[in-house]
């Protein structure tokens, strides 16, 4: 309220606001916001109060958008159902026995009930996509490199990207204006040409040529997710595209390529919480080492110690070759598959989740099950590429169904028009509504 009266005041006063001054925006407690707690849902980080802001954050702030809170997620971004956090619970806003997914399961719910009208997620597997086709609403993970990753907490360097969830597709555009940018303090940051998103929303895919990898509709993949995927599909061909089945064999290496990658950069990442430095100290201690030992496995979670243990084991002596080194190897020939099927197709659609969204506690003792979450969606992440998960149907218990749509490197304007363009025709927003915001 208090940054809200101070936005009406430079109103009246005729300063420059910015054009989206006051709309209310949610930020996925991995994204350093200074004065603010930032805990990435983890009791090592319970108490940290971040000193200064991602840059997102700055962009956010110049625009005169008013941050509501923080949100829920999976602790340190590891997880496909919000259910690995250290202090909550988010329930699904369709159903609120079922999980919002994850990792941004805080940021998707927040939208889909109409707490938000937009979000910031990040995005290393899945954990925009995911959550939002599990919410009914739209996320976008941005190309790797365009929009900044200063003041993210990282969880694997090379993989995580911050993106917008909103409830429609122009938002999403208008968000991903906001915080689009080459950003000197993120090494990783490419300084491409400033565009303005929302012009690319043209309503027409006529002779957009569509590949449909027949590998993610698979074993794995359920029928009512399957049959709403095919009706999509459908509907392109009825607004005039060209639409041919393909065959993208990384399906079946993606999920394993990005375990290790994920897992080994999570253990060298979080190496940085020790006790010592900021965040979590035991108060069970008689040497240096006890404070190590007993701070990591008082203030970890569960997921993300197992994952720590993973990476460790992959980059260790002896193993490295075999499996660090190979899964870079394979990352190589997912983006070169990529590319390949770029030379001959605009857009790629498969499903966003395999499934609709589950139970809570149903898969949050089986990791295995839960890594099948991602299974549509690491490929994306491993070669870099941008992707935007939009509604596409419900199923039998009214649960949404997400629709992923994959570009090239860069050409956000193509999927972003693409599910615009679809999303005008199915208007699902009209039909459905989540049962917590009817």
């Amino acid at each position: 309220m208090q940054k809200a009266n101070e936005i009406e005041t430079k109103l009246k006063n005729g300063e420059k606001c910015g054009e989206f001054a006051g709309i209310p925006i949610g930020i996925k407690d991995n994204i350093c916001t200074k004065g603010v707690k930032t805990t990435c849902s983890s009791k090592m980080l319970e108490n940290f109060v971040s000193p200064y802001n991602a840059t997102v954050m700055e962009k956010v702030n110049s625009e005169n958008l008013i941050n509501l809170g923080k949100l829920n997620m999976d602790e340190f971004a590891m997880g496909a159902s919000t259910e690995y956090s250290s202090f909550k619970k988010t329930s699904n806003p369709w159903n609120l026995n079922k999980v919002p997914g994850g990792s941004s399961g805080g940021s998707a719910a927040a939208v889909a009930a109409g707490m938000v009208p937009w979000a910031l997620g990040s995005d290393t597997g899945g954990s925009i996509r995911q959550p939002a086709s599990f919410c009914g609403v739209v996320g976008l993970k941005p190309t790797y490199g365009l929009v900044s990753r200063y003041g993210l907490v990282a969880f694997a360097s090379s993989l995580d990207q911050i993106g917008p969830i909103t409830k429609d597709v122009e938002d999403v555009a208008i968000l991903l204006n906001i915080i689009a940018g080459h950003d000197e303090k993120d090494s990783t940051s490419v300084n491409v040409d400033k565009k303005d998103y929302t012009k690319c929303l043209k309503n027409d895919v006529k002779g957009l040529k569509i590949g449909v990898p027949k590998e993610f509709f698979g074993e794995g993949i359920n029928n009512e997710v399957k049959d709403n995927l095919m009706q999509a599909i459908e509907k392109y061909k009825e607004m005039g595209a060209c639409v041919e089945e393909i065959s993208l064999d990384i399906a079946n290496y993606s999920l394993a390529t990005y375990y290790i990658i994920a897992c080994a950069e999570a253990s060298s990442n979080l190496g940085r919480f020790d006790g010592i430095r900021y965040g979590y100290r035991t108060n069970n201690y008689e040497n240096l080492k006890d404070i190590y030992r007993n701070s990591r496995s008082e203030g970890f979670g569960a997921e993300v110690k197992r994952r720590i243990i993973l990476g460790t084991y992959v980059l260790s002596s002896g193993y490295y070759d075999a499996y660090y080194k190979k899964a870079q190897k394979v990352r190589t020939l997912v983006k070169k598959e990529f590319e390949k099927a770029f030379e001959k197709y605009d857009i790629l659609i498969t499903p966003t989740a395999p499934t609709v969204a589950f139970d809570i506690g149903s898969r949050s003792n089986n990791p295995l099950e839960m890594y099948l979450a991602d299974i549509c969606t690491v490929s994306v992440n491993i070669a870099g590429v941008p992707a935007i998960s939009v509604p596409c149907g419900v199923d039998s218990q009214g649960m949404p169904i997400g629709m992923q749509i994959i570009g090239k490197h860069f050409d956000e304007e193509t999927i972003l028009n693409a599910a615009y363009t679809f999303e005008q025709k199915v208007k699902f927003r009209e039909k459905y509504k989540p049962q917590f915001n009817k």
